[in-house]
């Protein structure tokens, strides 16, 4: 196993916020689960579970979350309908972390031009997640509710795997926990059970080279900033 082809994947990931229509073949997603299946998890529990959306499963989907996104904004008195069935951020933001997502948001947004009062824009832009950004297929994640917080870090090695072995096939993905808020109208869709939760939704394609967001790198800390040598 090459070491360098490895180092390439992981580094060339990104979350991709726009892919062409060219359609991905059912065979080649089955292999890039296949493969991420090898994730670790605590006494291999693998409580992993799939849904992968195309044509017009996806397309009705979209429609759906599309319309509850709009009505939501039209009447914020709906949020009390929709929400998250785990904290995926935190109640409160602190530095640096706060600052982090700043830079993250703003830094985007500026490079599509989109201002701080522009809130037709930003609702736009933010509903992009909910059209899985025009990629042709959108998986889905759920977890039983009987598992407990460390399956949630058994589930992020495994999507990290379909991330990466996605490039190992030219692809793209964009992990999206913007989804988990309609948990209420994706769940009966793809059905799933009652006993199932929403991890998160995530878009894969082929990434739109021409697209300017598409140039939107995401800055890392240096190892020195977060690791902490013990001799």
């Amino acid at each position: 196993m090459s070491q360098s082809l490895v180092d390439a994947a992981i580094t060339s990931r990104m979350s991709v916020r726009a892919f062409t229509q060219q359609p991905i073949a059912r065979e080649t997603i089955a292999e890039l689960l296949q493969v991420a299946s090898r994730a670790p998890s605590g006494t291999n529990t693998q409580p992993w579970k799939v849904y992968v959306l195309q044509g017009a499963s996806r397309d009705v989907l979209v429609d759906k979350v599309c319309s509850a996104h709009d009505a939501l904004r039209a009447d914020p008195t709906l949020a009390a309908q929709y929400h998250e069935e785990y904290d995926y951020y935190p109640e409160k933001w602190v530095s640096p972390y706060i600052d982090r997502r700043r830079e993250n948001g703003w830094g985007l947004y500026g490079l599509l031009g989109i201002g701080k009062g522009d809130k037709d824009k930003m609702h736009a832009q933010h509903q992009r997640n909910y059209r899985f950004f025009d990629a042709p297929v959108g998986l889905m994640f759920t977890l039983d509710r009987v598992m407990g917080r460390g399956s949630l870090v058994d589930y992020g090695m495994f999507m990290q795997n379909i991330m990466v072995a996605a490039r190992g096939h030219g692809l793209h993905t964009c992990p999206q926990a913007a989804w988990n808020g309609f948990a209420k109208i994706i769940l009966p869709h793809i059905g799933a059970g009652p006993d199932e939760m929403l991890v998160c939704g995530m878009a894969l394609g082929h990434a739109d080279e021409a697209a300017v967001v598409n140039t939107f790198h995401t800055p890392r800390i240096p190892v020195e900033a977060f690791t902490h040598w013990l001799d």
